[in-house]
């Protein structure tokens, strides 16, 4: 299985060293990229092939578009003449798989795949969309390709896309919120900042890893933490009485808005 990255960003490079990481040739991966810096430090730290000819492509099974959404336009365009029996990988938010197929020319084995930014260090999770023209093996590639950054599901809907952006491509950004905030309160409250470093992270890594093992639901085991009249009890009511969730229920919402404009603005052309 051949790959092809459009593209030598951040995502691109998680992928790389994860396939790389489970046993993928180097030779076996390539990527397009026209800054030549970028170029000498994927050959360099993988041992791959670095060009900027959009060409090469023609020679591999799959490639993955891992480019800025406003850049996809032109190089879909483009890479539609070239395109024969590959699978087309997008992972350019935003960028509806209609809009794609249709600067492809038509050429419709394409996957949207929304991932996120612990791909960096292979704890991501990863939201796949088939359009029709994609068979059973190139779904089974495509999901080989995103578990060696974290887990995948598929989804039926493509409108769902937004729903995922607004949880998992953006929830990142959520995560590093509350803990800047728990740090915050740390210092305050009178810890050193490594105090309240180590103390936030691992709380919430814990947390988050006893949630994944654990099959109780959430609030099951919010409930196991809150004793009837003690701290925790007494921290829940005042975010309860600040509208915490409510907040966090609208913030999504907000983002999952934006996420449709976004695919309606830049998919206009």
């Amino acid at each position: 299985m051949k790959i092809s990255f459009i593209g030598g960003g951040n995502m691109a490079r998680a992928l790389i060293g994860g396939l790389i990481a489970q046993g993928r040739a180097p030779d076996d991966i390539s990527v397009i990229e026209l800054d030549a810096d970028k170029r000498r430090q994927l050959h360099a730290e993988y041992g791959i092939a670095a060009s900027d000819q959009i060409p090469g492509t023609a020679s591999a099974d799959i490639v993955v578009l891992a480019v800025k959404p406003q850049q996809l336009r032109d190089i879909a365009i483009f890479l539609g003449s070239v395109l024969r029996k590959q699978l087309v990988i997008s992972v350019a938010a935003g960028i509806r798989s209609s809009d794609l197929i249709r600067w492809l020319g038509g050429y419709d084995a394409v996957i949207r795949v929304m991932p996120n930014t612990p791909a960096q260090i292979r704890s991501g999770v990863s939201a796949l969309f088939a359009a029709s023209g994609v068979s059973a093996d190139q779904r089974t590639q495509a999901e080989t390709i995103f578990s060696a950054v974290g887990s995948t599901i598929w989804l039926d809907d493509e409108t769902q896309m937004d729903a995922v952006t607004a949880v998992s491509g953006s929830g990142p950004a959520y995560v590093f919120y509350f803990v800047e905030a728990m740090q915050q309160a740390a210092r305050e409250l009178g810890l050193s900042d490594a105090q309240a470093r180590e103390l936030s992270l691992q709380t919430f890594l814990g947390a988050s890893q006893l949630a994944l093992q654990s099959t109780e639901l959430p609030e099951t085991l919010r409930a196991q933490v809150t004793s009837k009249g003690g701290t925790t009890e007494r921290a829940l009511l005042s975010m309860e009485n600040s509208g915490v969730k409510a907040a966090i229920i609208q913030a999504l919402r907000a983002a999952a808005e934006r996420s449709r404009e976004l695919g309606d603005l830049l998919g206009k052309d």
